[in-house]
Parts: structure tokens; C-alpha cells; sequence
């Protein structure tokens, strides 16, 4: 009796599965999942609409970089900004959308790494701090995005508390982990204006007369000549790089000490979200090796 009402269930199922019904002697399609839903380009979205316009402000920021310090720090900061008004919009309009996640990140990857290397180029002495800092960065992203899509499927940020307390503080707390990314660029921006404003890190901007006296060059931290690049003196380019040498470098150096100590733990998180995304990923390869029965079994005694 029981295998019966067993096989009868079975039948049953399978003829509620099927897409078509015979209703009064017609058939009645199930309707197709493009005739219940709107067409949605995902593109187009708000928070990607937002991302664009990030990727154009931190191109255009880029483009003043070696030039114009003020234009392309207020160009790069207006970009990081809207870095915070996306994630709002996804919220809002409940656009969420892996392709946005993805664009997110690689805008933030891309934008912190440009600034680096010219960084690198201001300060070549520390040339390989930056250059340590540019790979760490986008080896911790990149690791700890394959291991969570991989492992779970889902965003990098759904970290859960077991596995890391401090990532998943730092990705699910939104003032924390704003706080992080902001002060962190802050920092790097800072640097960008001393290299302009402070001779005690650029002494390039320092130049020493016939009389041995030593004053301020006005330009950028490698202060070429100015006939050497513009024929006009009075361009805008060759007043910006003048107007270079009229800033003053206390603000920058008063928000660089202020940030400084969450750029370093920004770096510190980097390197925990490193090694915790490689572990995870070799507990996948051993849980995989033993699947497919090629792992080494122990030896019984």
C-alpha cells in the first residue's frame, strides 16, 4: 500500500510538471519567463550609471596628475566619493548586481594603483613601498573575490564572523568600512600634495642660486623648466605648475598624520584577507583532492 500511494505521488508530480494543461478541451501554455518579466539592461542601472562616471572623473584625474595638483585632487576625491553613492543607489533602487560589484572593485583597484605609481615616480627612493603596496592590494582583492565566488557563490563582502571577526567587521559595518577606504585614499592624496608642496620630501623642489641660497622650485616633484615643456610661460599648464610652488604644505601634512594610522591598518586587513582567502581556497583544493580520491590516505599501523 505504501509503494503504491508512493508511485501515485510520483505520477502525480510528473503531471503537474508538465508545461502544458488541457483546460475545456484546450491547451493552455505555461507562460515563458520573458512574458512575465520586463526587459532589464543591466548596464544602465543606477549604481553602474554611478561607476561610469567614477571611471570618468578618475581618467580625467589622471590626465591633471603630473600637472595640476589642485585640479586632479579635487577630480580624483569627487570620484571616491561617489564610490560610497553607488552602493546607496543599489540599496535604494535594490539594483544590486554582481556586474556592479565587479566594477566597484576594479575602479578602486585601477584608480589607488595610478595613484601609486606616480607616487613611485615623486618619491623614487620609496619607489618600492609603493610598488609593494600597489601588489598587495590587488593580490588580496582578487584572491579573496575568487574564494568567495568559488567557495559560496556569493559577494566578497558576505564574510561570515567565524572564518575572520575582523573582515567581516570591516565588510558588513558600513561607516567602518567607508571610514577605511576614505581615510586610506585621503592619506595617499596627502602625499600626492606634499610632493608638490613639501621640499622636505621633494627636494627637487629646491633649487640653489650662484649665491649659495637655497629657495623653492616652483613645479612638479621633478620641477622640469618650464621652457623645456611650453613655449608660452603664461599658459595654463606652466601658471598651474607656478602656483605648485605657492602651496602651503601644512593641511597636507596635518590630514596625512590623521590618516596615516588607517592606512596602515588598511594594510594590515589586506594582509589578513590574503592569507585567510589562500587557506580558504587550499581547504577547497584538499576537499577536492579527496573527492575526486586522489589525495594520499594515511597508512594504517
Amino acid at each position: 500500500m505504501a509503494e503504491e500511494q508512493e508511485e501515485a505521488g510520483h505520477l502525480l508530480a510528473k503531471a503537474n510538471g508538465h508545461a502544458q494543461k488541457k483546460m475545456n478541451g484546450t491547451v493552455q501554455q505555461r507562460p515563458v519567463e520573458s512574458e512575465i518579466y520586463e526587459e532589464e539592461n543591466i548596464f544602465l542601472f543606477i549604481p553602474n550609471l554611478i561607476g561610469y562616471a567614477r571611471i570618468i572623473l578618475a581618467v580625467a584625474s589622471l590626465y591633471y596628475m603630473p600637472l595640476h595638483p589642485r585640479t586632479c585632487s579635487g577630480l580624483y576625491s569627487f570620484s571616491c566619493i561617489l564610490d560610497a553613492a553607488d552602493g546607496m543607489a543599489a540599496r535604494r533602487y535594490n539594483q544590486g548586481t554582481t556586474f556592479g560589484a565587479v566594477l566597484d572593485m576594479v575602479t578602486d583597484r585601477c584608480t589607488t594603483s595610478c595613484l601609486l605609481v606616480f607616487l613611485a615616480s615623486a618619491f623614487p627612493r620609496w619607489a618600492i613601498v609603493f610598488q609593494g603596496l600597489i601588489s598587495l592590494d590587488l593580490a588580496s582583492h582578487y584572491i579573496h573575490m575568487y574564494a568567495t565566488l568559488t567557495m559560496t557563490g556569493q559577494s566578497h563582502k558576505k564574510v561570515d564572523s567565524s572564518r575572520s571577526y575582523i573582515l567581516h567587521l570591516y565588510y558588513t559595518n558600513r561607516v567602518v568600512l567607508f571610514m577605511f577606504c576614505a581615510l586610506n585614499e585621503t592619506f595617499f592624496i596627502a602625499l600626492y600634495l606634499l610632493s608638490f608642496s613639501s621640499p622636505l620630501l621633494s627636494p627637487s623642489l629646491l633649487v640653489t642660486n650662484e649665491n649659495g641660497l637655497t629657495s623653492a622650485q616652483p613645479g612638479s616633484p621633478a620641477h622640469p623648466k618650464h621652457s623645456t615643456l611650453f613655449a608660452n610661460p603664461w599658459s595654463a599648464a606652466a601658471l598651474e605648475m607656478a602656483r605648485a610652488n605657492k602651496m602651503d604644505s601644512t593641511i597636507p601634512w596635518i590630514v596625512a598624520g590623521i590618516s596615516a594610522p588607517v592606512m596602515f591598518g588598511k594594510q594590515v586587513i589586506n594582509v589578513i584577507q590574503l592569507v585567510k582567502a589562500s587557506k580558504w581556497l587550499s581547504e577547497g583544493d584538499v576537499a577536492a583532492r579527496r573527492k575526486a580520491g586522489i589525495a594520499p590516505k594515511k597508512k594504517r599501523a
